[in-house]
């Protein structure tokens, strides 16, 4: 009892850290750019408004910057939690079920076909994408003998991914404009996001997140292996199937607001499973505190290396992500 204590204890600790480190983190992207402002201007534009230019700069511009990183860095950090727990694949990233693609091709087809050409106009044609994809993983992976199993999940993933893969270079080969236009999207940054954005897609967060941590215990019996969560009560094919759902909206809503960015569906679950261990009712959270840290601070680097051109966070998240993982590779691999 003292041991569980003493675990608890730890986790509250950790989780009061990260949940500082946010703090700082958002405070750090409101104030740092091509144009410093200090923080008690940022604190004075957030509690009082104004018209001077700092102000302006804080409540027009980085203000729905950040707010688009927060919930960005905490869906794909969830979702890629979550797909690692119900694939069982320790490198199983949001993009695994084909989700970041099928966004891909929507935003292709959106421009292409529809003649649309603006970030919100996107994120619909994002979203619709990404849900498409996911749901025909699924079915792939659901026909035959076993159901949805890991190994065919993965398997119609590639698939998929594959195929969605092919359509948006058959498009952008033959549509040069389009493709101008789709690659500052693809590499996937947060700058240029407004509220309209950010006011589309939280209310699929807020649903994303509730799902995925609605199966929390059943990601924790499934790690045990199916036979072993199917003798603790838990319906196996229902934790897939919602867990999965709710990474979609989760990824699918990430994706359509800032494009793919990579590494923090893969890296963050890591780190947060490091810091708390493997119960989900502590690694979502831990990783929803975690990926928006990852994110806001890609993206301040981003701002301040090259002014007055920003390098995306898209770039930015893989260079930060790759020694974190690595470390964790290494430590993992020494023997005990």
């Amino acid at each position: 009892m003292s041991a569980r204590r003493a675990l608890t204890a730890r986790r509250i600790g950790w989780t009061a850290l990260a949940v500082v480190a946010l703090l700082l983190a958002t405070l750090l992207s409101l104030a740092v750019g091509a144009r410093a402002i200090a923080p008690s201007a940022v604190l004075d534009a957030l509690l009082h408004g104004g018209t001077s230019d700092d102000a302006e700069v804080v409540l027009d511009l980085r203000v729905p910057r950040t707010l688009i990183a927060l919930m960005v860095g905490a869906a794909l950090a969830m979702a890629g939690a979550v797909m690692q727990g119900i694939t069982r694949n320790p490198i199983a990233d949001p993009g695994v079920l084909g989700i970041s693609q099928g966004a891909s091709v929507g935003v292709v087809l959106a421009i292409t076909f529809a003649g649309v050409h603006t970030l919100s106009g996107y994120v619909w044609f994002a979203f619709t994408g990404a849900a498409v994809a996911s749901v025909a993983v699924y079915a792939i992976a659901a026909r035959g003998r076993g159901g949805a199993t890991p190994v065919k999940l993965a398997l119609g993933g590639a698939a998929i991914n594959a195929l969605l893969a092919a359509v948006t270079v058959a498009v952008l080969t033959t549509r040069s404009a389009t493709l101008d236009e789709f690659r500052f999207w693809q590499v996937g940054s947060v700058a240029g996001r407004d509220s309209e954005i950010a006011g589309q897609v939280w209310p699929f967060m807020a649903l994303g997140a509730v799902l995925v941590l609605a199966v929390a215990r059943g990601l924790d019996a499934l790690a045990l292996g199916e036979d072993l969560a199917q003798g603790l009560g838990q319906n196996v094919a229902a934790v897939r199937i919602v867990g999965g759902l709710g990474a979609t909206v989760l990824t699918g809503a990430g994706v359509a607001a800032a494009g793919p960015i990579a590494f923090i569906g893969l890296a963050v679950p890591h780190v947060a499973r490091a810091i708390v261990g493997g119960d989900h009712r502590w690694l979502l959270p831990m990783a929803a505190l975690i990926g928006p840290v990852m994110l806001l601070v890609a993206d301040v680097i981003g701002r301040v290396v090259f002014p007055p051109g920003e390098i995306p966070a898209g770039v930015t998240t893989a260079l930060i992500g790759v020694p974190f993982l690595v470390a964790l590779v290494r430590r993992k691999a020494v023997p005990a």
